[in-house]
């Protein structure tokens, strides 16, 4: 820890790194929202971005956390949801890989994590990346003990446009070893009006994600992340009619 006493950053992270909603629920299901907060503390300046870029996607997954608390509150399930940026530290992102503290998003560059000393980095590690994980491994680690199934689904959102180019597809449920659960959440989503697919518009990537491979395979728990359009979730109607769709498959 003396090195992340020397981040010039000392003492911004003020705020806990996550929120824990319905921690002593009985459901299977964790929910889990990685990327549900757009919050940079003042003292960072957004990173350097505009005052629109820093409220962007490549900032927070837009809906995503109003998302997840409703099926929350639908299901009775625990979550937990992040209080920082993406742009400190990614969540769901391996420390080692290289857009854990990305330097550029989509077209973006990023000027305040440019450069950025070893210090700095392990001070965002230990403030806002160790405490969430090991919140979660705990939660997982309790119920197992107890002997009680669990489920582990991050709720996420992407663009509607990605480098210039439209998707048209409406969500996405990505897995790794969970192809049956998967294959239920697709198969349920199908008897809606949604065009959905499995592995897209991302695939899982032991290297590049954390959630699932760390959590969920490696663990051998049933473990997905749902990616819902954003353009889907900017309304109250939207998010009702998510909760609604997805609520039943969980």
């Amino acid at each position: 820890m003396r090195a992340c006493t020397e981040s010039a950053e000392l003492g911004l992270f003020t705020e806990p790194a996550y929120t824990l909603h319905r921690e002593a629920s009985e459901h299977p299901l964790l929910l889990v929202c990685e990327h549900a907060s757009r919050f940079i503390p003042a003292g960072l300046t957004d990173l350097g971005l505009s005052h629109e870029a820093a409220r962007e996607h490549i900032a927070w997954d837009i809906g995503a956390l109003a998302l997840a608390e409703r099926l929350s509150a639908a299901l009775g399930a625990t979550l937990l949801a992040a209080n920082y940026s993406r742009l400190l530290i990614d969540l769901n992102r391996p420390l080692g890989a290289q857009d854990s503290i990305p330097a550029k998003s989509e077209i973006y560059d990023i000027p305040g994590n440019r450069d950025l000393d070893e210090a700095t980095r392990e001070y965002r590690r230990e403030c806002l990346f160790k405490p969430f994980h090991d919140r979660l491994q705990t939660l997982i680690d309790q119920r197992l003990a107890q002997g009680r199934p669990v489920r582990v689904v991050g709720i996420h959102s992407f663009t509607p446009v990605y480098h210039g180019q439209p998707r048209t597809l409406e969500a996405g449920v990505l897995f790794g070893e969970a192809k049956d659960y998967a294959q239920r959440l697709l198969d349920g989503l199908s008897q809606h009006p949604v065009k959905v697919a499995g592995n897209e518009p991302y695939k899982i990537n032991p290297l590049g994600d954390m959630t699932v491979p760390v959590h969920g395979d490696a663990r051998g728990l049933e473990a997905v992340l749902i990616e819902v359009r954003n353009d889907l979730l900017r309304t109250p109607e939207g998010i009702d009619r998510w909760t609604d769709y997805l609520r039943p498959l969980l």
